[in-house]
C-alpha cells in the first residue's frame, strides 16, 4: 500500500513563505524614509509610478537617484515630456519623511505642478488598528 508523504512539501512551502515575506518590503524601498501613519487603502496603478522621496535632511530622490534641488525642474520636465498625449497620465508616487518641514513638501508639490505632473499620491504607512 503506497502512501504519499507530504510533510516535506509543507516543509518547503513555509520555508519559501517565510523568505518571500523577509525579502519583498526590502525590495519596496531604495531611500529609508520614516513615512507617517494613515488609515488609507493601498493605491492600484497600471503603470510603474515614479516614486519621488525627501529624507530627513531634505534631500530629494527620483527613484534611487540623489537629485540637488537645482536640477529638480528640468528632471521633472524630462519625466512630463515622455507623456503622449491621450495616454494615461504619469503616477508620481511622493514619499515625505514625517519629520521634515511641510514648506519643503509644498514646493516640491509646487514643482511637480508646474512641470504637468498632477497625479500624485502621497505615501504613507499603513497605521495599526485603535483598540
Amino acid at each position: 500500500m503506497a502512501e504519499i508523504n507530504v510533510t516535506p512539501l509543507v516543509d518547503v512551502m513555509l520555508v519559501l513563505l517565510i523568505i518571500f515575506m523577509i525579502t519583498a518590503p526590502l525590495l519596496m524601498t531604495g531611500v529609508p524614509i520614516n513615512l507617517p501613519d494613515s488609515r488609507a487603502k493601498a493605491l492600484e496603478s497600471p503603470k510603474k509610478p515614479i516614486q519621488i522621496s525627501i529624507d530627513a535632511q531634505g534631500q530629494i530622490f527620483v527613484d534611487d537617484d540623489a537629485v540637488s534641488s537645482v536640477e529638480l525642474p528640468d528632471r521633472l520636465t524630462a519625466i512630463a515630456a515622455k507623456q503622449t498625449p491621450g495616454d494615461e497620465p504619469q503616477v508620481i508616487f511622493l514619499r515625505a519623511d514625517r519629520a521634515l518641514d511641510y514648506g519643503a513638501v509644498d514646493k516640491l508639490l509646487g514643482e511637480l505642478n508646474r512641470a504637468g505632473l498632477n497625479k500624485v499620491s502621497l505615501v504613507s504607512t499603513a497605521a495599526a488598528e485603535p483598540k
